[in-house]
């Protein structure tokens, strides 16, 4: 699905026309430079290469400072390929948040926020001691019993146990366009994203 790279400022509320309060979340939606247009010909499949975010030119290899000047811009930090352009966009154009002018509904993804090692508790919803059952002796938030030692003599692969939260790649459906702010180039969602602030996010169309 075509769309934009965008960053996520934070959260916020506004006042629909009824004088509900509604929380929304404001993202910089572009400008996004096209450094690359892949065709079926050259490449084997249709794609638009996007960029977003200035980048330094020190911390940036000589590769990618090339692949950049052939675009005629600066390097940019956020890279990705997006399918399904209906324009036919040429390396160097720049796509900003006007994009989006006639949308109503976008889909946002993005990497959540890391929580680290978490047990059962936080990462499942268990009760812990209030419901102890199934094996549950005198830790509070033990998950209890895992399965039976006699057959199959293992743990099922699946089995909820404590491990790796957050960090993955998540992505939001049917997000409501609240407002548009061309001049700042902010997009602003009903409800919430994934990710921290300051982290780069894929609208789509």
């Amino acid at each position: 699905m075509p769309g934009l790279i965008g960053k996520k400022i934070g959260m916020t509320s506004i006042f629909d026309k009824d004088g509900k309060n509604i929380p929304c979340t404001v993202i910089q939606a572009g400008p996004c430079t096209v450094t690359q247009v892949k065709n079926v010909d050259t490449d084997g499949y249709a794609s638009v290469q996007l960029a977003f975010d200035e980048k330094k030119e020190k911390n940036t290899p000589k590769a990618e400072q090339g692949h950049f000047a052939k675009a005629n811009t600066t390097p940019k930090k956020k890279v990705i390929e997006l399918k399904g352009f209906v324009k036919d966009w040429k390396a160097g154009d720049v796509i900003n948040v006007d994009y989006f002018h006639d949308d109503t509904w976008l889909d946002v993804s993005g990497m959540s926020k890391g929580k680290g090692f978490q047990g059962v508790v936080k990462r499942y919803n268990f009760k812990g001691v209030n419901d102890a059952t199934h094996g549950q002796h005198n830790r509070m938030r033990h998950p209890g019993s895992l399965g039976a030692s006699s057959y199959p003599s293992r743990v099922f692969k699946g089995m909820r146990m404590g491990g790796q939260m957050g960090n993955k790649k998540v992505k939001i459906l049917n997000l409501r366009v609240m407002k548009i702010v061309p001049e700042n180039n902010l997009l602003i969602l009903k409800g919430s994203v994934p990710g921290s602030n300051g982290s780069y996010l894929i609208i789509e169309k």
